[in-house]
């Protein structure tokens, strides 16, 4: 494909709620490239080249298409341009597919049902499109169903939009308000900042104030909205073929009324009418009571509800013909006379108003060409908390990828998003190439010529006749071993791709580059320890243009263009940045390229995942081949992770329901090939405690409650610890920061990068089920806000920052460790982290050596909150005081003389946990279950079927709100991730597939219910009796969960043994 300039291309994506036409509306535009048949357009769903996309009806993989179409510009010349299209899943399991392609583009077409509205998903790739920058175009599609199916009146229909395109537009202006709140509050702390600095300089902050003259800039919020007469709002019907924007009936009717075509297009849309006596727009000030219809409805909804009237509604072939000629349509007779009303309307719409034309005329239009939406995207890429729209660039590489600069000696950036898999069968190189004309014309030829030389050559008559009919046999040698080899590798064998878009320079075949993994520190030098691994030579073994399901092969990418890329695997595992010094490559790793080394950091995962399924094979023996389709999977699916627990089983970690099924299809069929099987899936559960009015005695008489006493082995050490849950505020604020808790203790870990990041790595994989929360200050102003909290609260806590000495579980979570001991300076967690900021490590030490045994009563701490006392799973919101610890030197020292010492430690540090551990349950214990927000969109008829199915998987319904003009309710309902298994196809089967539900992980709820609790009260025992009819739900989950790892469970093998059993005979 002949790559125009960088100015005629476009890059855009397609945005929706799941099943709001987005792969439909693709189809369309493919139809218009001849890639499909018109006639199959809508039905084909093209880019679903999955086969259990094709089954389920919803698109579960990105996929990117390249389509080629020539505009006539003003001048009347036409002009080609090159759109990159890259459509997108809607469903919620598939997030991140939609993360990686926003990634890539500069606009988007974002879907929303006419009848369904802003739903769940809309509002979440609206946030992706705005964090991205990308300039999005509002689509709204299935406008044949305000017609047939809601079958409301032009002036009702008119309304419905109205209300749809507020609707949109409230979300984008909560974004604006919101962003413009995070950019007051930084120029408020940058301008302290300055004037802190200015005060040193300065006699007093009076005259720093005075010098002070950066005023905040206030942004303009008026193009962020959709609005049709600006032309970014297209109103279509993709099934049936059409589209428009308001320019397109401007243009019709400007002659016909006299009217400017441009004024005709700002008055198109809104309340502005026609008077008919004066044959003048007025708005509605001017109406005075009559009742005219507004210019939308009487120009543009009339003349589409009478074509859907004449075809569908009442099939009328009179008003057909008159609706055709009128238009100047060409329609052929026997399409005119056919019963096939879909195909009719399908014909009529895509000559009168072809959406394929509206779509692309508008992301011409509207969406900016690779040079200009670089200016404003790559400045975000490179600053992430920039709030300017754009900087300029500070050297040559900026300039480069500011302009999309193609020349020869311009950098090569390029931004691989994701890594994805085809069979290698299906790569190009290993098609079989078809044969053409001149070729079986040759082969004919040599055949005849090999027939004759036999009928000459031919000693008997008899023979003769014989090889004149036939053609002699000669056997082919076997072709060598290892080419048998080859073939058997390249039919069963995954090659890994990389789906990247170029920003500047031009890359080629068999040039090598450097590879910039996303952990690259661009502040150290390249040479720096931490950066070496993270920065490989990558030599480029094939570049291709994605037509969807197909890969066409090309030599050279120029800037501003999508394209897969062969020659990453082993060396790339999700996302990297491609960089050289030019249009040749690297030859050797020189220290003068190291200009143009750039890194473009990593893909915000969307959905977190919440789903582990543990995996092994039925026969042993295919466990490598297992692992290594694991390792294959995760690498082509974005949103999957996988790793070997501590156990040593194979774990697999994903989004949902929905998205196990894929991974595990995939796994069995294309990258393991083996029969796997796979565990019920693992649920994470949090353990905390609550005070309730009938706790039991404290275990620790005389104390408060919480209160434990524990001790070492030989009583060296002796230690007391008091338990305490959490306030409510306290809690929410940590929870809220643990990624600035993370990133605080990563500096203090610091001083080895290469350690720190193997230890991150490990890390991830444990760190599971938590939700993506967006931190709400900064790592400087940690401590001071949450002082500010701690004082709120007041009581004991109000004093609690100073003497906070660690957090738990893995140093960042909803635990605390404090340090009231009566003794000495605090082991403050605070002034630590302020020591080692400032440098200072001498201070450690000695704090060390007066408290040896501080460090192994935070590991006891760590240890008992990473796996609580209920069931192993980790403890949210709980507080553990250290009252006291007191050493028996003189012990000790004996301990030491004898190299005891590890076994010291070692029972200090079990004991600590054991306490912490027996002060949770001297509280009343509660398990917090994993919970799901749950979004249904029903009709009124099966609205109690919905109720039944959440009600029956212990749900609750949060909210429920009619959508007005329709007979649709959306439904809010919180459900247990462990009870949501099967949930979606539960609900659809009740229903008939007249209900989907869309499953969001959202975090924690306590389950208000004691998992050891047995009826002890008369009331109790007489209406549950002693065995307690009712079953106890906490202890169920608690229960399963213990057996699940192997602990002990308080089960009875006999139950209701008194019972008389009648045997028959």
């Amino acid at each position: 494909m002949e790559s125009p300039g960088p100015a005629n291309i476009r890059i855009i994506t397609t945005l929706g709620h799941v099943d709001h036409g987005k792969t439909t509306l693709m189809d369309t535009l493919l139809a218009a490239n001849n890639i499909i048949s018109a006639r199959m357009a809508g039905k084909m769903r093209y880019l679903d080249s999955r086969e259990d996309e094709q089954e389920r009806g919803i698109t579960m993989e990105s996929s990117a298409v390249s389509l080629k179409f020539q505009v006539l510009g003003h001048e009347k010349s036409p002009k080609t341009y090159i759109v990159n299209m890259i459509d997108t899943p809607g469903h919620v399991d598939f997030s991140t597919e939609v993360s990686t392609a926003s990634r890539l583009c500069d606009g988007a077409l974002v879907l929303v049902d006419v009848v369904e509205g802003v739903c769940t998903q809309t509002i979440a790739v609206l946030r992706q499109a705005w964090q991205d920058r990308l300039r999005p175009i509002l689509v709204i599609n299935k406008f044949d169903r305000l017609i047939t199916e809601l079958k409301l009146a032009p002036v009702e229909a008119h309304h419905h939009l109205t209300r749809l395109i507020e609707q949109v537009n409230a979300v984008m202006g909560s974004f604006f308000a919101s962003e413009r709140m995070e950019d007051d509050l930084r120029w408020r702390e940058e301008r302290e900042r300055r004037l802190a600095k200015k005060k040193d300089q300065l006699a007093d902050e009076t005259d720093a104030a005075v010098n002070e003259g950066d005023e905040f800039q206030e942004k303009d919020d008026e193009d962020i909205y959709f609005a049709p007469e600006r032309g970014n709002v297209i109103f279509a019907s993709a099934i049936d073929g059409w589209g428009f924007r308001i320019g397109k009936f401007a243009q019709l009717y400007a002659t016909k009324l006299g009217i400017k075509e441009a004024n005709l297009r700002r008055v198109l849309w809104g309340d502005y009418f026609l008077d008919p006596k004066s044959k003048k727009v007025i708005s509605y000030k001017h109406l005075r009571g009559r009742p005219l219809k507004s210019l939308f409805v009487q120009f543009v909804l009339e003349n589409i509800w009478a074509v859907y009237d004449a075809v569908v509604l009442n099939p009328n072939q009179e008003k057909v013909a008159k609706i055709v000629t009128a238009l100047n349509l060409k329609i052929l007779p026997r399409d005119l006379r056919s019963k096939d009303t879909r195909n009719l309307l399908f014909l009529i719409f895509s000559q009168w108003l072809s959406l394929s034309t509206c779509v692309t005329q508008s992301v011409i239009d509207v969406v900016p060409a690779p040079p200009l939406a670089q200016r404003t995207r790559i400045p975000k890429m490179l600053y992430p908390d920039l709030y300017e729209a754009t900087v300029d660039p500070k050297n040559k590489l900026e300039e480069d990828l500011f302009s999309a600069n193609s020349a020869p000696d311009a950098c090569v950036t390029a931004y691989v998003s994701k890594m994805f898999a085809v069979s290698a069968k299906d790569l190009p190189e290993n098609k079989k190439k078809p044969i053409t004309a001149e070729e079986m014309r040759a082969k004919a030829r040599e055949a005849r010529e090999t027939r004759a030389a036999a009928e000459k050559n031919g000693e008997q008559t008899g023979q003769q006749t014989l090889t004149s009919t036939a053609i002699p046999y000669t056997p082919t040698p076997p072709p060598p071993e290892n080419e048998h080899a080859k073939e058997a590798s390249v039919e069963g064998a995954e090659v890994v791709l990389g789906f990247a878009r170029l920003y500047s320079g031009t890359l080629r075949t068999g040039t090598t580059v450097y590879g910039l993994l996303p952990k690259y520190n661009a502040a150290s030098e390249p040479t720096h320890p931490a950066n070496v691994k993270n920065l490989v030579p990558i030599t480029i073994d094939g570049l291709y243009i994605m037509m969807g399901r197909e890969l066409v092969p090309v030599d050279v990418v120029r800037a501003g263009n999508i394209f897969a890329v062969r020659g990453l695997e082993g060396k790339v595992w999700r996302t990297a940045t491609l960089c050289a010094p030019g249009e040749s490559g690297i030859s050797e790793l020189s220290s003068d390229d190291h200009a143009c080394l750039i890194n473009l950091g990593g893909v915000n995962r969307a959905a977190s995942p919440i789903v582990r399924v543990a995996l092994e094979p039925a026969m042993p023996a295919d466990m490598p081949k297992l692992v290594n389709g694991l390792k294959l999977l995760s690498q082509a699916d974005p949103c999957v992770e996988t790793f070997q627990q501590q156990t040593g089983e194979h774990v697999i970690l994903t989004a949902g329901e929905l998205h196990l099924e894929r991974c595990l299809k995939d796994l069995k069929e294309r990258f393991a090939r083996v029969e796997i099987q796979a565990s019920k899936p693992i649920v994470p559960f949090r353990e905390t405690a609550t005070k309730v009015s009938d706790m039991a005695p404290t275990k620790t008489p005389n104390a408060l409650r919480g209160t434990i006493h524990g001790s070492s082995s030989s009583n060296i050490v002796k230690f007391t610890i008091r338990v305490s849950p959490l306030p409510k505020v306290i809690l929410d604020f940590v929870l809220q920061n643990v990624s600035i808790l993370k990133k605080l203790q990563h500096e203090r870990r610091a001083k080895d990068s290469a350690e720190v990041h193997d230890k991150e790595e490990e890390q991830e994989s444990e760190n599971y089920g938590e939700v993506v929360r967006k931190p709400s200050v900064g790592p400087e102003q940690f401590w001071e806000a949450l002082q500010k909290v701690c004082e709120e609260t007041g009581g004991e806590w109000a004093d609690v920052t100073e003497r906070i000495w660690a957090f738990g579980p893995q140093k960042a979570g909803g635990c605390l460790l404090i340090d009231n001991r009566k003794s000495g300076v605090p082991f403050s967690l605070k002034r630590r982290l302020e020591r080692i900021k400032a440098g200072d490590n001498e201070g450690e030490v000695m704090h060390k050596g007066a408290r040896d045994f501080d460090v192994h009563v935070e590991t006891g701490f760590q240890l008992a909150t990473f796996q609580g006392p209920l069931c192993a799973e980790p403890v949210e919101g709980m507080a553990y005081i250290v009252e006291s610890v007191e050493i028996d030197q003189e012990n000790l020292e004996k301990e030491i003389e004898q190299n005891r010492m590890a076994q010291v430690t070692g029972s200090v540090i079990s004991a600590v946990r054991d306490a912490c551990r027996n002060g949770l349950l001297d509280w009343s214990p509660r398990l917090m279950l994993a919970m799901y927000v749950c979004d249904i969109q029903a009709s009124t008829d099966v609205l109690g079927k919905v109720y039944a199915v959440v009600a029956k998987r212990r749900g609750r319904i949060v909210a429920e709100e009619m959508k007005e003009g329709t007979a649709f309710f959306n439904v809010t309902a919180l459900l247990p991730v462990v009870e949501s298994f099967g949930f979606a196809d539960d609900i659809r089967k009740r229903t008939s597939g007249a209900a989907s539900p869309q499953l969001v992980f959202s975090g924690y709820e306590i389950l208000d219910q004691d998992p050891f609790w047995v009826p002890t009260t008369e009331e109790e025992l007489e209406d549950l009796g002693e065995k307690a009819d009712r079953s106890n739900i906490a202890k169920g989950y608690m229960d399963v969960v213990r057996e699940r790892k192997g602990m002990f469970v308080d089960r009875k093998i006999v139950e209701f043994a008194e019972k008389q059993r009648t045997l028959k005979r």
